[in-house]
């Protein structure tokens, strides 16, 4: 028996190969499946079952590409509504891979449909659970995303707490958990930096799982402090019901290169110039009313949270060699309407003798050194802010700056900053964006100015 996470940090998301007797199982598949169907070939094995633990909101799944490229059958839990051929599973219904055996439990909670997958070993023991987004370490899964107008976010919480204490903490405490997220996510509140854990360790250390806690304790706590869930979740519970283009497809019509020339002319259109290189590369010199989203932080996510309209229509500001990735990390998040990218990045939009804008920043440590009458923008989260801030700092999440941009009406130069450089920038471009040039960004944010503060 072979059981492999495939985890993806840019979507705080782990994926998972189990491999029995040269049969394959593979749960919550990425988009771009080409590296599940290396793994079976190389082990000569089949990929039998695709199994989804529930309708994902925050990412695309790679379901419906795998399921064509290799001919394995698609497993939902109950009351999984799609309009594509799948097996909707009943309750503790059990599914044969090798000499193993995977059994759909049932969770409700986080979604109606969602389902948690028992892994039993040769021997008959329970050996594993993959929990989707109804139990991760440190949390569980909000419940509020359900696109079932006749839920409230009462009754899935109540339905989760019914999940977790009827049918998965009635397991023994050596089952391992194999989550559907991580830290980073936007599908609970506080995950775990960890992505493997055990139950026993869950049932000691995560607050949603007390063995005292009543029900009520529960709804409060779980629905306590839930942010909006990101504008482009429902778009993505559509993809995954409704289907997609292939991810081969994608590449091939958005893998353009576009000169500085043709870009220019493309201004006035209606599109998005999303530039994805370094913070550093991004501060120096971008066109300007570019968006920059880093793909050396969680990119994909940051993408859906500011653009939020999977529709639109983009052109990739890339690092050289790095064109292909973005277009494929955008595709995971369902941004598939990209045009193509500047041929030869920044330089050659310089050499065409097109305008640039930039990022003027300042240091921590003089930062730290100007009176404390200064005015300071905050972009990291509420509680975040909350937690620990800046005196008279005014907070404004970077999830909330695009529409609460007419707040920022600062009078003399302020200061952006969030925890660690990169949020700020994403701001900081939004801010440009909008016409708002009258601002310092901090590098290296709120962790580099504690240092000359303490």
């Amino acid at each position: 028996m072979k059981v492999e996470q495939i985890y993806t940090k840019c979507l705080s998301q782990g994926s998972y190969y189990i491999e029995s007797n040269n049969e394959v199982a593979i749960i919550d598949p990425l988009r771009e499946t080409d590296k599940y169907i290396s793994k079976a070939k190389t082990s000569n094995s089949k990929i039998k079952y695709i199994f989804e633990t529930h309708i994902h909101a925050d990412f695309i799944s790679g379901h419906l590409n795998l399921a064509k490229k290799s001919g394995a059958e698609i497993v939902y839990g109950p009351k999984a509504e799609t309009s594509f051929k799948n097996i909707v599973a009943k309750d503790y219904q059990e599914f044969k891979i090798g000499d193993i055996t995977l059994v759909a439990i049932h969770t409700p909670g986080h979604t109606i449909e969602s389902t948690t997958y028992l892994l039993r070993d040769s021997s008959g023991k329970d050996h594993a659970i993959f929990t989707g987004d109804t139990l991760f370490l440190g949390d569980v899964g909000r419940p509020d995303l359900s696109q079932n107008s006749s839920m409230s976010n009462r009754d899935l919480a109540s339905m989760l707490f019914d999940s977790l204490r009827n049918k998965i903490m009635t397991l023994s405490d050596d089952v391992i958990i194999y989550p559907g997220h991580g830290e980073g996510s936007s599908c609970g509140k506080d995950l775990s930096s960890e992505t493997i854990g055990t139950l026993g360790d869950q049932k000691r250390t995560n607050y949603a799982l007390r063995e005292n806690m009543t029900k009520d304790e529960f709804i409060r706590e779980v629905l306590n402090g839930l942010l909006d869930p990101p504008k482009y979740f429902p778009d993505n519970v559509m993809l995954n019901k409704e289907g997609y283009s292939e991810s081969d497809e994608i590449i091939n019509r958005s893998f353009n290169s576009l000169t500085a020339n043709e870009v220019n002319n493309m201004l006035k259109e209606k599109l998005i110039i999303l530039d994805v290189r370094s913070v550093e590369d991004f501060s120096s010199s971008h066109i300007p009313g570019s968006i920059f989203i880093g793909l050396d932080g969680r990119f994909a996510p940051w993408v859906g949270e500011i653009l939020e309209d999977v529709s639109k229509e983009l052109i990739l500001v890339a690092p050289e060699g790095r064109e292909k990735e973005a277009i494929i990390r955008l595709s995971r998040v369902g941004f598939d309407n990209v045009i193509g990218y500047l041929e030869g990045g920044i330089n050659s939009w310089i050499k065409s003798g097109g305008i640039t804008s930039k990022v003027l920043n300042e240091s921590a440590s003089k930062f730290s050194t100007i009176d404390n009458n200064k005015d300071i923008l905050d972009v990291r989260s509420k509680n975040e802010h909350k937690s620990e801030s800046l005196l008279n700092s005014i907070n404004i999440p970077l999830i909330d700056l695009s529409k609460s941009i007419d707040k920022v009406s600062f009078e003399k130069t302020f200061y952006v900053h969030c925890k660690g450089g990169y949020r700020s920038m994403i701001a900081a471009s939004i801010l440009l964006a909008n016409g708002i040039s009258n601002f310092l960004n901090i590098p290296g944010g709120y962790d580099k100015i504690k240092k000359y503060n303490s």
